[in-house]
């Protein structure tokens, strides 16, 4: 085997009520990664192309991920070479470290032929998560490598379910050109919840499960809410209430900040209210003196995606 290429698809994390604990892979957009055997031991980033990001193995997280693996090996001789091409813009809410740790994890174990479990390829790929936002939260990573919808039942020990995907279910995604790290993000969140708001929270995300093994639109509708950290991030995003409003005007079931943001994800239906979504957005956003970018998606049921060269 020459060379492994892996296509690592976008995510969204927590699902408005799920946080840290949701997460649905998408098929567009998604980070591609080659990766080569390499005569030379350790790590060997080659080529960074679409963000400006560290070629030094341990600040950069397909790096850091990489390294985690070849540790875990136990063998000195052992050279991966890798060129990361960033389709997904870091900072941008839709799983851009995500998308090069499970790539990472991914690309390795298929290159390397280890067999590794997808929970073991979570877990490394957690390392990657870590040195980007300080924590290991697998809201992003677990779709990412499992494809769908995850649910992270546990951290410690780690656990996590693959929920039903509706088979018609559409995402829309606006992403303004700004940038909201996670780190920072989650810094403003408060540490601690009233019973009230958590009670609230709790209630959504079970109706949320239900609504996915049910097929059940109106109750999914009535689940995606957020009383723990929308409040509070939603200030950092241009007219977030107002394309809340208006997209469910024109059919969308619902959504909310996708992960840290600043992206907002609409649900849908079908393909034809996507649209509609896509061009209410664009509406919105016209008015703003702000570059951004939509996207058309539907579930992404496989995860990382990789073929040989």
């Amino acid at each position: 085997m020459k060379e492994v290429q892996v296509y690592s698809p976008a995510t969204i994390a927590n699902l408005c009520c799920g946080f840290d604990v949701l997460g649905m892979a998408l098929n567009e957009p998604a980070d591609e990664m080659i990766f080569r055997k390499s005569p030379s031991p350790g790590v060997h980033i080659t080529k960074i192309l679409g963000a400006q990001l560290s070629k030094q193995p341990d600040k950069n997280v397909v790096g850091v991920v990489l390294e985690k693996i070849l540790h875990h090996l136990s063998n000195k001789k052992l050279g991966i070479e890798v060129e990361i091409y960033k389709n997904i813009k870091p900072g941008s809410g839709i799983g851009s470290s995500a998308a090069s740790a499970a790539g990472a994890a991914v690309g390795a174990n298929i290159l390397l032929g280890t067999n590794l479990k997808p929970i073991d390829l979570i877990k490394f790929a957690l390392e990657g998560e870590r040195l980007a936002s300080g924590t290991g939260h697998a809201d992003n990573v677990a779709p990412a490598i499992l494809g769908g919808i995850s649910l992270v039942k546990s951290y410690c020990p780690l656990e996590i379910i693959s929920l039903p995907s509706p088979k018609k279910l559409w995402a829309t995604i606006i992403h303004p050109d700004i940038e909201i790290k996670t780190l920072d993000a989650r810094q403003i969140l408060n540490k601690k919840v009233s019973m009230k708001d958590a009670v609230k929270q709790w209630g959504n995300v079970g109706a949320l499960v239900s609504a996915l093994y049910r097929d059940d639109v109106y109750l999914l509708n009535r689940s995606l809410e957020d009383f723990i950290a929308e409040p509070l991030r939603s200030i950092f995003i241009p007219a977030f209430y107002a394309l809340k409003i208006e997209c469910k005007k024109v059919g969308a079931i619902g959504g909310g900040i996708s992960g840290s943001g600043p992206s907002v994800f609409m649900l849908s239906k079908n393909k034809d209210i996507a649209e509609k979504i896509a061009k209410r957005m664009t509406e919105i956003y016209t008015f703003l003196p702000i570059k951004y970018r939509i996207y058309i998606s539907t579930i992404n049921n496989t995860g990382v995606k990789y073929n040989f060269k």
